[in-house]
């Protein structure tokens, strides 16, 4: 199984020097794929922005788009950003795509947010006619640059009909899990699995998840603190519900959460900061160490 992980992308203080340290030491620890996820009206940085770093500073390690909210863009304008990362990591590019859950990012960006799975949809097999050479604009030039690789498009529709939308066109899947029981991810693979058989795919799914960590000498504080702020858009009421069942604090909630992945037949996991400390970093690496 591989283990992949996110930079600490939601987080103040993620300046330019911290991107470039997290995305060297990702790589040289061992970690399969970088990850970097969107919000527009939040404090993060911008995602293509700092993908596009990580790929221009490593060598191996997967550039990954984790994820995309596709229908609040221009999918011409997204099958460009994702070529020219492709072509700046020598063919790493790894797209994730959804329709995320925050209606202030669609009104930010002056996107309705009526009718988006149906637009993802056709989003996503324009995006592979644009890669495949199909010209934007019917009698202009077909876009540019050209992948270097078949850009895998993973899918983070996890409810039963994004589920069902999904296989017919996903490569896979990456759910989120704030409690990694054994008994959630093996659900996890099971509702892949069945999605996939009842739309007739042969070719297996990518199984992916990911979910929040927290090291350090507060674990739990931490890991719940983070979650009540990423949330907030949500109201302080079920801001603090979700945050308070979010587990995996502590080097052996971790390591608990990862072997319960592998036990299911995860493919990959994704694990996210919560600190840009990069001394988690060495701890993570350490309880991980025989995974990477």
């Amino acid at each position: 199984m591989r283990i992949g992980l996110a930079l600490p992308a939601m987080l103040d203080g993620l300046d330019r020097r911290g991107v470039l340290e997290w995305a060297r030491r990702i790589e040289a620890d061992g970690y399969s794929t970088i990850g970097f996820g969107e919000r527009i009206s939040y404090r993060n940085l911008e995602m293509f922005s700092v993908l596009s770093a990580a790929a221009a500073v490593t060598e191996a390690v997967d550039i990954a788009a984790s994820v995309v909210v596709l229908p609040m863009h221009s999918e011409v304008w997204v099958a460009k950003q994702m070529a020219t990362i492709d072509v700046l990591s020598g063919g790493r590019a790894v797209l994730g795509v959804g329709v995320g859950g925050r209606s202030e990012d669609y009104e930010a960006l002056d996107r309705p947010v009526a009718q988006r799975w149906d637009r993802l949809d056709a989003q996503v097999a324009r995006l592979r006619r644009l890669w495949a050479g199909e010209p934007p604009v019917p009698g202009h030039a077909p876009l540019g640059p050209p992948p270097l690789h078949r850009i895998p498009i993973i899918s983070a529709g996890v409810g039963p009909r994004s589920l069902a939308r999904s296989a017919r066109w996903a490569d896979g899947i990456n759910g989120f899990e704030l409690d990694p029981t054994p008994a959630a991810l093996a659900g996890g693979v099971d509702r892949v699995r069945s999605a996939w058989t009842a739309a007739g795919r042969e070719d297996p799914p990518f199984l992916m998840t990911s979910w929040w960590f927290a090291l350090g000498a507060q674990p739990l504080p931490q890991l719940r603190g983070y979650a009540r702020h990423y949330l907030g858009v949500f109201g302080p009421a079920l801001a603090d519900a979700l945050a308070e069942s979010a587990t995996a604090a502590g080097p052996d909630a971790v390591r608990a959460g990862v072997e319960a992945a592998a036990a299911a037949g995860y493919d990959e996991i994704q694990l996210v900061p919560t600190v840009t400390d990069l001394a988690q970093l060495d701890e993570l690496t350490e309880v991980l160490s025989d995974y990477l």
